[in-house]
């Protein structure tokens, strides 16, 4: 799609959606800071641009960030395309990319979003702790990781929460708010203020690994992948059991690719650690599948091609 294509998208959505747009107050003013420029970065960042902020995006990796920068412009026509939203083909614009975590200093607010590795986390902890300012809160987007453990590695704990952003960011209007043992209301109702700001509520829990999202689904990912290591069926017949007979629309072993294999893996291994429990065991398939490479949608192929 040519410049004068996307202004002319543009303008159509504006048309369109005049009455429709989100009334919710936006971002404008807000420095938002978010580490990590994968899949799940690059769609918090473009939420928050969208509203109004502007985005610091931080990667160590510049050619994570160039392909950030092509993801971002993606999305943006995907949203427009989908939502009517007149305001997403701009929202590129208010992503400042960089490889210097100093950014951080000049932010009110800060999303963490690196891989779901606990030595990659902690060694990012530490280097932020001189950066933040006083008053920002931090917010942990993870799948299974303690935030009371990575908020003892900050200067002030109590303004550290965690945030399990769902995927695709842009389409989703809630997610999972995690209370660390030293989360004050105030930080909660900062981050959940931040949220409504960008059309999307909080559904607040508390901190064990897994919280409630993962604890549950991760469990129901690995059943169905024991399901076709034991031959009860395909893949195919899985996933259509449960978007058919229970209305999900999507399965779960859709679900996995999606989320990705190699996620899927690390977090039953955080989890079996946790809790010591072997309902959390990996299914041989799962490890198999991953080394092997067939790790979803981000391989190209996982239970499904793409």
């Amino acid at each position: 799609m040519s410049e004068a294509q996307e202004e002319g998208v543009a303008g159509a959505a504006d048309q369109a959606s005049a009455d429709a747009e989100t009334k919710a107050p936006d971002l404008s003013g807000i420095r938002i800071g978010v580490v990590g420029a994968g899949l799940m970065g690059r769609g918090v960042s473009f939420r928050f641009a969208k509203f109004g902020a502007t985005v610091t995006l931080i990667d160590r990796d510049d050619a994570a960030l160039q392909e950030a920068h092509k993801a971002l412009r993606n999305i943006a026509r995907h949203d427009v395309l989908f939502n009517q939203a007149r305001e997403s083909l701009r929202a590129p614009e208010r992503i400042h990319l960089t490889t210097e975590l100093e950014s951080l200093a000049e932010c009110a607010f800060v999303v963490e979003n690196i891989t779901e590795n606990i030595e990659a986390k902690l060694a990012l902890y530490r280097r932020m702790k001189p950066i933040l300012n006083e008053e920002c809160v931090l917010a942990v987007n993870t799948s299974a990781i303690s935030i009371t453990r990575l908020a003892a590695l900050l200067a002030d704990p109590a303004r550290v929460l965690g945030i399990h952003f769902m995927n695709p960011v842009h389409m989703k209007h809630t997610a999972e708010m995690i209370r660390g043992f030293h989360t004050t209301e105030a930080s909660l109702e900062y981050a959940q203020s931040i949220l409504a700001r960008a059309g999307m509520e909080a559904v607040v829990v508390n901190d064990l690994p897994g919280f409630v999202s993962n604890r549950v689904l991760m469990l129901t990912v690995n059943e169905a992948i024991f399901t076709v290591q034991d031959g009860v069926a395909t893949p195919e017949d899985v996933d259509r059991i449960f978007r058919e007979c229970f209305g999900h629309p999507m399965g779960p072993l859709a679900t996995g690719d999606l989320i990705g294999l190699d996620t899927i893996l690390y977090t039953l291994d955080v989890l079996l650690e946790a809790y010591n429990d072997p309902k959390f065991r990996p299914a041989p398939l799962l490890r198999k599948m991953v080394d092997a490479g067939r790790l979803g949608r981000k391989s190209g192929e996982g239970f499904f091609k793409y």
